[in-house]
């Protein structure tokens, strides 16, 4: 696979499945590099045997959700202004209604329980700002006044546009259009919607989530109430009244839980994913995320969060009777469990896979998977049967040719085990080696089909990479061991399993090797060539690099390095890249994006000019627009020329003979 190969990358989104199982709806997504953006449309395969067929020609169509009754898909697409908008569409196909109009763009929907009703989240933007008024710029808007502990986001920017809940009759899919009006001093309004959406939150709040009760009055969500001096990540449930003003608390923050998502059982039970943050409010290091049921005497953990992981970007519920579908990730996979409200658990697709999305009608499942050989596709689980492929998107990436991974297991110094992969070109070597660091820390390499590794071997590089303590996947006592303590362990770990793999495999040349990775790896590649010479060249992205200047730039800087390397000046500094900077000798290249508030480009800028001024051949590369999400989401061109940048980079320090 090489870098213009992204475009055989097509992702699978979660599905939706009709109440009779008869057939479900999904929507693809991959990068178009002559579009420059993510492009996709929406799917429908009948089920047992149909053959997937396109049901919507948008640019970008996504987040599917089915009608009580099946007939109508309601969905996101942007509308000509690029905002994202609700649509709905015949479960058959045809031509999109737009159901919004919203100048902030809608965010999450849902149907009412009798399908009359569509209730969504939209950002509320403040008149005068973000192209509400025509021909008024950025530049041109009144100041931002900020009172409170968090002001940005990565991906979103300032938190000035908060997310309210609304609430829209769903228009017929059959009605007639709407006609773009002659120009009319009288009446120069141009409507584009058949009903005007009542909006059922105020304030500076943000809310995520909307779920209806069983009974259709209420909309259960989660308000984001910015704090004023020190962060709190305890979550409130609040149901909100549709038809008449009123709200009440179903979770409080005493319960200490941070709440990532609410789900509703047929009978009105509310299930919740989320992890106890304990009395301070902040202890998410390796959260044990769990499957939560709310009863009388408060929230009870149906799933055992220091075993059972069920944090996974993208996880979701997917509610059946008295049960409830989750993602359960470990050792690279992540397995689709069924749990009942007394804690029973029971593996309903597991393998080399990694589910990504679901959904359930009696015992018929189908969900979204990633594996070794295809970013996405759709399978389907009917009863005890074996799992069934019903797409064949990764056949495109295939045919570009793609290395398995070869998985291994060495002991580290200490004895513990070290679990990861190692990925080599054909042929007999002995190859260069690159050692590849996730982010994180509390995140994991999978399975999956992974870009970053393909493009790389194809480059004639053997690739290892693994998940060190601090890693997600392998208990959560696996992933805290670093809490106050990063550079350590993990540093072990990381170094042991390379010279293990690299040591036991005559393929891979020990005598020539190089390191990379980004964010939490941005910050252990500059942690190893701080401390350890043998490196040809390195590569450090998005960096958490400097934590003394972390929480006053970072979207997460007001908890997040305060949780992982503490607020002692000499334990800080003992945890810091750029507290030993000094040290490095490697050549290094920076990557970084312009707009990254996670790791915000100041990480970058005061770690390149530290190895200038020490004399380390040292290049900075900047991606004007993008965020911290460059290498996954980011514009096709740009991550086509990030990674002609790695290889070139490569290239030139530790080529390939």
């Amino acid at each position: 696979m090489r870098a213009h190969d992204i475009e055989s990358l097509v992702s699978v989104g979660r599905p939706a499945l009709s109440s009779d199982g008869g057939f479900a709806v999904y929507a693809t997504s991959r990068p178009d590099i002559a579009a420059d953006r993510a492009v996709g449309q929406l799917w429908r395969v009948d089920l047992p045997d149909g053959a997937p067929r396109r049901i919507t020609r948008g640019v970008a169509d996504h987040t599917p959700r089915l009608s009580p009754d099946d007939e109508t898909v309601a969905f996101i697409r942007a509308d000509g202004r690029g905002r994202a908008q609700l649509f709905v569409v015949s479960a058959a196909g045809g031509e999109p209604v737009q159901v919004t109009d919203q100048p902030g763009g809608v965010t999450d929907l849902a149907w009412s329980p009798d399908g009359t009703r569509l209730a969504f989240t939209a950002r509320v933007v403040e008149p005068g700002r973000y192209g509400t008024v025509e021909g008024r710029d950025a530049a041109a808007e009144p100041p931002r006044r900020i009172t409170g502990i968090r002001w940005h986001a990565n991906g979103q920017g300032y938190l000035d546009r908060p997310t309210h809940l609304f609430v829209v009759d769903a228009p017929a899919v059959d009605a007639e259009p709407f006609y773009e009006p002659a120009p009319d001093a009288a009446a120069p309004e141009r409507q584009v919607v058949a009903a005007v959406p009542q909006q059922i939150t105020e304030g500076v709040a943000s809310w995520a989530g909307v779920v209806w009760t069983e009974d259709g009055r209420e909309l259960l969500s989660v308000p984001d109430e910015i704090e004023d001096r020190a962060r709190d990540l305890r979550s409130r449930v609040v149901a909100v009244s549709v038809d008449a003003p009123g709200q009440r608390e179903v979770l409080a923050r005493t319960a200490n839980l941070a709440v990532d998502e609410v789900a509703v059982a047929t009978d009105g039970a509310v299930f919740l994913r989320g992890y106890d943050v304990g009395s301070s409010g902040v202890d998410f290091v390796a959260p044990g995320t769990a499957l939560w049921l709310v009863t009388e005497r408060g929230p009870v953990a149906l799933t055992d969060p220091e075993t059972t992981d069920l944090g996974e970007v993208g996880s979701h519920l997917s509610v059946c009777g008295d049960d409830v579908l989750v993602q359960d990730r470990a050792r690279g996979r992540v397995r689709l469990v069924r749990v009942t409200r007394g804690g029973a658990a029971t593996e309903v697709l597991g393998g080399d896979v990694e589910v990504t999305g679901h959904a359930v009608a009696g015992n018929r499942v189908v969900a979204s998977i990633a594996s070794p050989t295809s970013f996405g596709e759709l399978v389907m689980v009917d009863g005890d049967a074996q799992p069934r492929r019903l797409t064949a998107h990764g056949a495109r990436a295939r045919d570009r040719g793609i290395v398995v991974p070869e998985e291994r297991d060495v002991a580290g110094r200490d004895g513990y085990p070290v679990h990861g992969w190692v990925a080599v070109p054909e042929g007999e070597g002995p190859f260069p080696v690159i050692l590849q660091i996730h982010g994180g820390p509390y995140a994991s390499y999978g399975v999956h089909l992974f870009d970053e590794t393909q493009v790389l071997v194809d480059a004639g590089y053997a690739v290892v990479y693994s998940n060190p303590r601090g890693s997600a996947g392998y208990g959560r006592a696996h992933g805290r061991v670093i809490r106050h303590a990063m550079g350590t362990l993990d540093f072990f770990d990381v170094i042991d399993f390379f010279d293990g793999v690299v040591a036991s495999d005559a393929r891979l040349d020990a005598d020539r090797v190089g390191v990379m990775g980004g964010s939490y790896g941005g910050y252990m590649t500059a942690w190893i060539i701080a401390h350890d010479h043998r490196f040809a060249a390195a590569i450090v992205e998005r960096g958490f690099l400097d934590p003394v200047a972390f929480p006053g730039s970072s979207d997460i800087g007001s908890f997040f390095g305060q949780e992982y390397v503490g607020t002692d000046p000499e334990r800080i500094a003992a945890q810091s890249p750029m507290a030993v900077v000094d040290r490095v000798r490697t050549p290094t290249l920076v990557l970084h994006s312009e707009l990254d508030l996670r790791c915000p480009l100041e990480q970058a800028t005061r770690y390149y000019a530290a190895l200038k001024e020490n004399g380390v051949a040292t290049e900075m590369l900047v991606f004007p627009g993008e965020d911290h999400e460059l290498t996954r989401a980011g514009r096709p061109r740009h991550r086509v020329q990030r990674f002609d940048a790695v290889v070139e980079w490569w290239g030139r320090h530790l080529p390939v003979t």
